[in-house]
């Protein structure tokens, strides 16, 4: 039934647009009252639709309108709204009086009616890209952490493929709860499972480094459960990238910085640009970026390696007291962030019928980025090398430290058609999007094939793409509003072998590759329909509604609904609003089908550790653990928006997100009560069958309840001096607790097996923080920009894994970034910035006498949890041209 419903909606794309039928036409320009130049980039829409346009470099914008009369509302940042009444097709002119800021409108959350944030009935962050940049930080993710306080992503060390993505949720719900759109239309997860002991462990999530913050005009961020009108993934919230269109002048940044360390240099270069595509507003906008980093290192100094002295019972190494670790107390780590380079190339484009009732779009991007991270220093006595693969003949062996390399490719492009047909506003799209992730491991060598090793190895590879169809169609009827439309998705996940060099015998130091029995080759189908429908009885009432059912291939079906309302306290005064709604996730490819099993061998003990997929007879048959299934959840949220005066906005939203049958990654499962060759109970007998010492797999385990509160409060343009200041507050409390116990399969349970510690429940409950406080100040004054931002990372607590006593919490910090702009004309600016002024680092591991807690010393900083990662303060420029 996919198949064909593919092919009807392809057909429909082609052919139905050229059956929509002329409507009036209104032209016009926008001008700025107090200098008589054009306006560019006003918004200007049809009151009460969802019929709108953006003003060009000149200022003029054309509407299609289907009945007159009709108000069209003109608003811009820094300008009063404009309402003009149009009784007929023609041409109108626009004066925008300087005023208050604008209350900005969005569309995510909304299929209808374009929106104000004040009376939006869920709460949504605007961000638009000036915002976004003057964090500072190098990707979006991370200029997200300083704008957004539930929202966390930090560097990630040591952890293979994680460090080269760096996992990131909204209300510490993990990364495969947040749904990213771009345009309005889903992004693609990325290939990677996350399955290091980072947060977010178990995980998939979007690759948010693979869109350039040069590309995008703004970032909505919706606070709130979506599943009923996006579909799954949408528990947590959703984030929506709009891409910039047609912009007024091409626009040139070069970025570069450096920590005070005196590493990590970063160099960053962007080019965004836009040309007319034809007569009636068209346009394409183009992108191209590029950005590298170097690494960072933060390694402890022990002097003695608590880690092998222990496991080798060698005071000697204990204590230091070799001449290799008095020359190296660090132990010959590099603990930071990764080096990177990235390419990226982003497209947004639209071309409007000739006829003036719809619109041709398409937008997409590639990105390609290369990275290296650092495993394990294999010190002299833990790794030998006596055929001197990594040492020349005749000097003293040093040991050596791997490196894990990946090649990341992230691509997407989505084609889709707008018009108008018999009242309705039609969409109708296809959207592709692919990532890709190749791994190298180099300087290592496999022990195991002696003086033929290589010290170079392709350990494999993981792919994930999806195809989409979406077709939306909408209507406002005055006080009712309609909107209904479909989604058919195709998923495929692919995991590649590395070359046999990699996996023979124990495999690659520091990474095994994978091995052919791992490779999988799986898609699935789902298709969704909804329907959404807001009622205004009267000016400041409005009830709202949806559903949504989706048929997924492989596990089932899921129908997922949705109710809010919103009072308003008056015309831009605020508003009261809630909501109440169902959602769903679908476990994900990735989690139903990895499978990674490794010969390991460490201190003369091979061990044979594996992570089976669900679909394994071994896991299925033989634990006993059931098919995964679809995430549950029941979202509730109430809040107050409140504009006392033009210039000062709050607003505070509590909620209270449940979600069931969370999928989680367990464990080790090994050896209890006997040992290997010698099995004493059933669980031991299945490993000893399959020839392994422990397994890992993915299950349904676990219920969750997160309760949290949002506020911000917003003073904008107050007058001081000859200058304006904007002061903003906007904080974030999250706490997320485990209801009830774990459900551990019966086999398990019965012979005494724990299959989620205390150390992984803290990656749900603890690893991020449960406070984030965001305090920024912005001073225009002339062709002076400043600003000064302090956010507040509050405390996070690692877990031990059996012993609560050696638990430590890590207090809550402030990060202070300093930032200055001058406009040396209206098309030359430079600006320096400080990341981290003070110098803020977190509090170092105190490992209560369990040499495992930092590695023997390595690890002076926490890794397993984190608030703001530890590169300490990093001192940036640049310089923006613009013709």
């Amino acid at each position: 039934m996919n198949k064909h419903f593919f092919k009807t909606l392809f057909y429909i794309f082609l052919i139905a647009p050229f059956f929509a039928f002329s409507q009036g036409v209104v032209t016009g320009t926008v001008y700025e009252a107090s200098t008589g130049s054009p306006l560019a980039g006003a918004n200007v829409v049809v009151k009460g639709t969802t019929t709108g346009a953006i003003t060009d470099f000149d200022g003029k914008f054309t509407l299609n309108v289907e009945v007159f009369p009709v108000v069209v509302v003109v608003t811009s940042v820094g300008f009063s709204n404009q309402e003009i009444t149009v009784t007929s097709a023609g041409n109108i002119q626009v004066s925008m009086q300087d005023g208050v800021e604008l209350d900005a409108i969005i569309l995510t959350g909304n299929r209808n009616k374009p929106r104000t944030i004040l009376d939006s009935p869920v709460p949504i962050d605007n961000i638009g890209v000036a915002e976004l940049q003057s964090t500072g930080q190098p990707t979006v993710d991370k200029m997200l952490t300083y704008k957004v306080p539930s929202f966390n992503s930090s560097n990630q060390t040591i952890s293979d493929a994680t460090a080269h993505f760096d996992p990131a949720d909204l209300r510490g719900l993990g990364p495969s709860r947040t749904l990213v759109l771009v345009n309005g239309k889903r992004k693609n997860q990325s290939a990677l499972v996350y399955i290091n002991d980072t947060p977010g462990k178990g995980e998939v999530g979007v690759d948010l480094k693979s869109i350039p913050s040069a590309a995008i005009e703004r970032i909505e961020v919706l606070r709130d459960g979506a599943s009923a009108q996006y579909g799954s993934d949408a528990i947590a919230g959703v984030i929506n990238m709009i891409l910039k269109k047609d912009v007024e002048y091409t626009v040139v940044n070069v970025n570069s910085g450096i920590t005070t360390e005196g590493d990590g240099f970063n160099l960053g270069a962007n080019l965004n640009t836009a040309i007319k595509a034809g007569e009636n507003g068209g346009y394409i906008n183009f992108t191209a970026a590029y950005y590298q980093q170097e690494e960072t290192n933060r390694a402890g100094e022990p002097g003695g390696d608590g880690l092998f002295g222990v496991i080798f019972d060698d005071e000697d190494i204990l204590n230091g007291n070799t001449p290799w670790l008095q020359e190296n107390p660090d132990l010959g780590m590099t603990i930071g962030q990764p080096e990177l380079k990235k390419m990226d190339v982003f497209i947004n484009a639209s071309v409007p019928f000739k006829s003036g009732n719809g619109e041709f779009y398409g937008f997409g991007g590639l990105t390609h980025r290369k990275g290296k991270s650092f495993a394990l220093y294999r010190t002299p006595y833990w790794v030998e090398d006596p055929y001197n693969l990594l040492h020349e003949e005749g000097t003293e062996y040093q040991g050596f430290q791997p490196t894990f390399e990946t090649d990341i490719r992230d691509n997407n492009i989505t084609l889709g058609s707008k018009w108008k047909m018999y009242g309705f506003d039609v969409d109708l799209s296809g959207t592709f999007g692919r990532n890709a992730v190749d791994y190298e491991v180099n300087n290592t060598l496999n022990p195991d094939l002696g003086a033929n090793s290589p010290t170079s190895f392709d350990v494999g590879a993981y792919r994930f793409s999806n195809a989409l169809a979406n077709l939306d169609v909408s209507r406002n009827l005055d006080q009712v509003s309609i909107a209904f439309g479909a989604e058919i998705r195709k998923e495929r996940f692919r995991s590649i072998a590395g070359e046999p060099a990699s996996y023979f015998g124990g495999g690659a130091q520091s990474f095994p590759g994978l091995q052919p029995r791992d490779e999988v080759n799986a898609d699935r189908d789902n298709l969704g329909v909804y329907a959404d429908l807001e009622w205004e009885p009267t000016d400041k009432i409005l009830i709202g509604g949806a559903i949504r059912y989706e048929d997924f291939s492989d596990f089932g079906d899921n129908t997922s609904w949705k109710i809010n309302g919103r009072y308003t306290l008056g015309e831009d005064k605020g508003a009261v609003r809630a909501t109440y709604s169902t959602g769903f996730r679908a476990p994900s490819l990735h989690q139903i089908y990895l499978s990674n099993i490794q010969t390991l061998v460490s201190g003369g003990t091979v061990s044979n550790q594996g992570t089976f997929s669900n679909v394994d007879p071994v896991i299925r048959d033989g634990l006993g653990v059931p098919q995964l299934t679809a995430e549950t959840s029941n979202n509730i949220s109430a809040g107050v928006t409140f504009k006392p005066m033009p210039k000062l906005s709050f607003s505070l939203d509590l909620y209270n997100v449940k979600v069931d049958n969370r999928v989680l990654f367990t464990g080790e499962i090994g050896y209890i009560d006997g040992e290997v060759g010698n099995p004493q109970n059933p669980v031991e007998q299945i490993l000893e069958d399959n020839s392994i010492t422990s397994l890992k797999f993915f299950v349904n385990a676990v219920n969750t309840s997160t309760t949290g509160a949002d506020f911000v409060v917003s003073y904008s343009n107050i007058a001081l001096g000859e200058g304006k200041l904007t002061a903003t507050l906007a904080a974030n409390y999250n706490k997320t607790k485990i209801d009830g116990k774990i459900d551990t399969p019966d086999l398990l349970e019965e012979n005494g097996y724990e299959i989620f510690n205390r150390k992984e429940q803290s990656r749900i409950i603890s690893a991020r923080p449960k406070s984030k406080v965001l305090i920024g100040l912005n001073y225009d004054l002339d062709k002076w920009n400043i600003g000064l931002n302090n956010t507040y990372f509050g405390e996070v607590t690692w877990q031990h894994a059996t012993d609560a006593s050696k638990d430590q919490t890590f207090k809550g910090k402030v990060i202070t970034d300093v930032f200055v702009n001058y406009d040396f004309s209206e098309r030359f600016s430079a600006r320096v910035s400080a990341n981290n002024l003070l110098n803020v680092y977190p509090d170092e591991i105190d490992t209560k006498g369990d040499f495992v807690t930092d590695l023997g010393g390595r690890f002076k900083y926490p890794w397993e949890v984190n608030q703001f990662g530890f590169n300490g303060t990093v001192i940036n420029a640049g310089l923006t041209y613009k013709f």
